[in-house]
């Protein structure tokens, strides 16, 4: 299982929003703006990385017994790490995103990884899959933010983009729009990965009928 292959996968094939529908309470929560996505997902993206490579490197010491509990205070450490950084450094994005910072310890992207991946695996396999997943988390969470704001806004991190005289979609900063987004999103999201599966067993079939095709022949 190669290193380009883990960290490709959670943006695409495994992604955790569109895909695994995992983390929806952030995901809704606070995609009111490109910015927010890109801190959250950064955020969420530091903790899944670091939090797999001390799970990778004490899985062979920690008794199953207690295992989550162990899991979660490693998580909790490093989430502490961001929320100390951000109220210090990054005030105005602090403020935006609230309770949901210290709401990532039980973020079931980041537990669902440590117990599924990071406990079975090397650390070079775990700092791909953090990455990867953390990667498409942070594209999930742009993706929503970026166009409920700019047809909620008429703006992209904070940039106006439409001018004076757009009249802003006001549905799509409050909840409802974000569920809508989401759903349109995921759609599209399964429909392609429908048709790429479809393609594949197309080409899959292809080959094995030349394959037929010569073995008869010779």
């Amino acid at each position: 299982m190669s290193f380009n292959k883990e960290l490709i996968k959670g943006i695409w094939k495994e992604n955790p929003v569109f895909i695994l529908v995992l983390g929806m309470c952030p995901t809704l929560a606070v995609t009111t703006s490109a910015l927010n996505g890109v801190g959250m997902g950064i955020a969420t993206t530091f903790v899944l990385i670091c939090s797999n490579i001390v799970v990778s490197i004490i899985r062979s010491y920690v008794p199953d017994r207690v295992r989550i509990p162990v899991f979660i205070v490693v998580i909790a450490s490093f989430v502490t790490v961001v929320d100390l950084t951000m109220s210090g450094y990054f005030r105005g994005l602090y403020h935006a995103l609230g309770l949901f910072i210290p709401l990532i310890v039980v973020n079931c992207i980041i537990l669902g990884r440590a117990e599924a991946f990071a406990s079975k695996k090397s650390i070079v396999l775990s700092i791909a899959d953090g990455a990867g997943m953390g990667a498409g988390f942070t594209l999930a969470l742009v993706m929503l933010g970026s166009i409920r704001e700019l047809l909620g806004n008429g703006s992209i991190f904070g940039f106006s983009v439409f001018g004076g005289g757009f009249e802003p979609v006001l549905v799509m900063i409050l909840p409802p729009g974000a569920f809508l987004t989401l759903g349109i999103l995921t759609g599209v999201f399964s429909a392609v990965e429908k048709y790429r599966s479809k393609e594949w067993r197309k080409y899959v079939i292809q080959d094995l009928g030349k394959a037929t095709v010569v073995r008869e022949r010779i």
